[in-house]
């Protein structure tokens, strides 16, 4: 079969780096996903292959354009949502889908969805005063739900920030860590504060905390308050009980909007005990008014590996 050769002159030296990605990872994941061949020369990619494969190569590679003319870094998720929209003819949905910043953090970097389903999540949030999100590590979900309550509470459309969630962990128990309460349950709401520090000055938080405006709490504070002028989250929310969901979720007051993240295959809970996140779907799914997105592997947004070990999970569990 004859060779075809197609060679793109890049702009810059920042940008042969950015489509190249660390250790020429990208071009590596290109040539798995094409059957082209790429190589980087200087300033020059050649791509050789077949004409279908070198044709669908320089599309992809056409599409990341926005990134690498810039000498932004393109991670593998950028390159597979590419190839899944121009397979599904869906071009200008990425374009709006790159175009729809979140946020923008402190330091200077643009937070937006990566994938078609990541895009429908914050559409979904957007729209909807309840929004659950159901999906497994790394795929974004307690990630972009703070981004946008961050920046709705700096906007000002909302009174209070509320972060909460169960502090259940596997084989630790709060009475047996150090410290006074505050101290107890930090560890378990860290993820939270992280997703805080990337928008607002690390020393502006504990005034903010202290003003009630922003609350990052345990679940048990919630119980029997009224939660008004506030965007709500309730993160790891597998690991709620039944009664516990329904306590939350009945504390949702006017002008308020919750957004409740979770991974029902990672419960926490003793065995016995089911998940009131599992619960929540089966009883809600069909209510007007509240919305359920649900991300997968090819959702993850973290290192390439956390997409492989899911992967392998979910295969062990179909068993």
């Amino acid at each position: 079969m004859a060779q075809n050769f197609l060679t793109i002159e890049l702009p810059s030296l920042e940008s042969t780096i950015a489509l190249g990605g660390d250790r020429e990872e990208n071009l590596k994941l290109l040539s798995q996903k094409t059957g082209a061949t790429l190589v980087l020369r200087g300033q020059e990619l050649s791509i050789s292959g077949t004409e279908s494969q070198v044709g669908r190569t320089e599309r992809i590679v056409r599409s990341l354009a926005p990134f690498w003319k810039e000498g932004k870094t393109i991670s593998s998720v950028d390159i597979q949502t590419a190839i899944q929209a121009i397979e599904t003819d869906r071009q200008d949905e990425l374009q709006d889908l790159r175009e729809d910043i979140i946020a923008r953090t402190r330091r200077g970097e643009n937070v937006r969805a990566k994938t078609f389903r990541q895009g429908q999540y914050i559409k979904a949030v957007r729209k909807h005063d309840l929004t659950f999100c159901i999906g497994p590590a790394g795929t974004g979900k307690t990630y972009l739900a703070a981004m946008l309550a961050v920046q709705a509470l700096l906007d000002k459309q909302y009174e209070r920030l509320i972060l909460t969630r169960p502090a259940v962990e596997a084989g630790e128990r709060l009475g047996f860590l150090p410290g006074d309460l505050q101290q107890k349950v930090n560890p378990f709401l860290r993820p939270l504060y992280d997703a805080l520090y990337e928008l607002i000055d690390a020393e502006k938080i504990p005034d903010l905390m202290e003003r009630g405006i922003i609350e990052v709490a345990p679940l048990a504070y919630m119980r029997g308050r009224t939660l008004s002028n506030s965007f709500v989250i309730l993160d790891e929310a597998q690991n709620t009980t039944p009664a516990q969901m329904k306590m939350v979720l009945t504390r949702l007051g006017f002008r308020s909007r919750m957004v409740v993240t979770g991974d029902v295959t990672q419960t926490d809970l003793p065995r016995h005990q089911t998940s009131g996140l599992a619960v929540a779907q089966k009883i809600l799914k069909n209510v007007d008014g509240i919305a359920f997105c649900y991300l997968s592997q090819a959702d993850v947004v973290r290192h390439s590996l956390v997409q492989a070990i899911v992967r392998a999970y979910e295969k062990h569990e179909q068993r």
